[in-house]
Formats: structure tokens, sequence, C-alpha cells
């Protein structure tokens, strides 16, 4: 998984670290309002990342969408039912994609609309709209993806560039979801540099079918400078 987290600068939270005791099987950034994160790793090869849906006539209040993460994470369910469960009281929540792995499947589950199924093997993009929405970024980011994993080199670095791409899309090819123009083109790169909402940390995950691998999380400052760098391991 290599996926950025835009927020607010002025939104505290805390740099990727493995949560203390009882969630010391977590390891993930944390949102320091709510308490949740938006991607992390727990134990057994568990994955999760969320993001929100953007559309600005949707409710935006409910329970914490970072909660969702979080508790899966720590979390004993198999993914696919975690997801069942979760689908039952979606609706309260805020609009949300959510990705869950584990180390029999990879579940989706979204609420704007209802959205569930597992995950084919091969490349997937998630970001503010539909799963595998052909938005600009996340075609870019995919074709990364799928050359790094087709190229067989450990070598993170072209992830992180694509990550850093702060290229704006055609306005042929942006995506209407009620926004406006300027903002549709603001939001099309796949780094975001703005002093008030921009991209705050880069992060990338990669688990084996045996559940060992690594989260790796890149933060940046609101001028886009990266100000810190964590990676760590699911066994120490």
């Amino acid at each position: 998984m290599a996926g950025n987290r835009d927020e607010f600068h002025a939104r505290p939270t805390a740099a990727l670290r493995r949560w203390p005791a009882p969630d010391d099987g977590i390891a993930a950034g944390r949102d320091l309002r709510s308490g949740g994160t938006w991607a992390g790793i727990g134990p057994d090869g568990r994955m999760a990342v969320v993001t929100n849906v953007r559309d600005p006539l949707a409710r935006q209040t409910g329970p914490s969408r970072g909660a969702l993460v979080a508790d899966y994470l720590r979390d004993a369910a198999p993914a696919a039912l975690f997801a069942d469960q979760l689908a039952r009281r979606a609706v309260e929540f805020a609009p949300f994609n959510l990705l869950l792995a584990d180390r029999v499947s990879c579940q989706f589950l979204g609420n704007h609309p209802l959205h569930r199924h597992s995950l084919a093997p091969g490349v997937h993009g998630m970001s503010n709209g539909p799963l595998d929405a052909p938005w600009p970024k996340t075609v870019t980011l995919n074709a990364a993806l799928r050359a790094w994993v087709d190229q067989g080199n450990d070598d993170l670095a072209p992830l992180w560039d694509a990550l850093r791409d702060e290229t704006r899309a055609d306005d042929s090819a942006l995506p209407e979801t009620g926004i406006g123009l300027e903002r549709e083109r603001w939001l099309s790169s796949a780094f975001i540099r703005s002093p008030e909402y921009g991209t705050r940390a880069s992060t990338i995950i990669a688990l084996d079918a045996d559940g060992h691998g690594f989260i790796a999380e890149r933060r940046f400052d609101a001028e886009g400078v990266c100000v810190g760098e964590t990676t760590l391991a699911t066994h120490d």
C-alpha cells in the first residue's frame, strides 16, 4: 500500500510509532483529536486504511472514521467478518472508504453509497471517490505501484517519488465532485501543498503472505518540507 494523508495542518497528530499497551501490537500514526488513525498495521499481518469520500452535501457528523482502522487492528476477527459486521452500522459514520486486509483476504467497505466486496488480486486505487475511480492521481499512482511490483526491486524511492508528485491534472480529466473547478484542480495532484491544508504524511505498507513486513512514513510540514521519517517492522 502506498498513499498520502491529506489533512489540515492544525489538526494535532502523532507520528508513526508502536502504540502503548494494551494496543502495543499496532503500529500507526495517530490523530490526537479523535484517537484513531488513517493507516496502520497490527498483529498477524493485519492492515487497514481509511479515506473520506468527497461530497460537500453529505453529512460530516458521526463517530470517528479513524476509529474504524484502530478497532480493526486491535480486533482478532477475520477481515471479511469484520467488514460484514461493520456494514450493518456503516450508515452511522460520515462518508468513508475502508480497506481491511489480513493474511487471508483484502476487503473493501464504503458507505457512500454502501458498497462491500472482496478485492481481486492486482492493483487497486482508493481515493476520495468510488473504489478504482479513474481520477488522474489514482491512475498515475496505480501505474507507479504496478511498475514497482513488476520491477521486483525493494528500493522504495520510486514509490516515494510518485507520492511526492505535485503535477496537477488537465481540466478535461478532472472529476466533478461538487467542490468547484479551482478546488478540483488544487486537489488533483498526488501531493498537495498549502499553508492550511495539504499532504501531512506519505505511508508505504508492505506485508507478505506470512504477515511479515513493515510500515514506513514520511511527514511533511505546511510548506511541504519533509520533517521526519519512520520505518517499523512487523517483527523486531
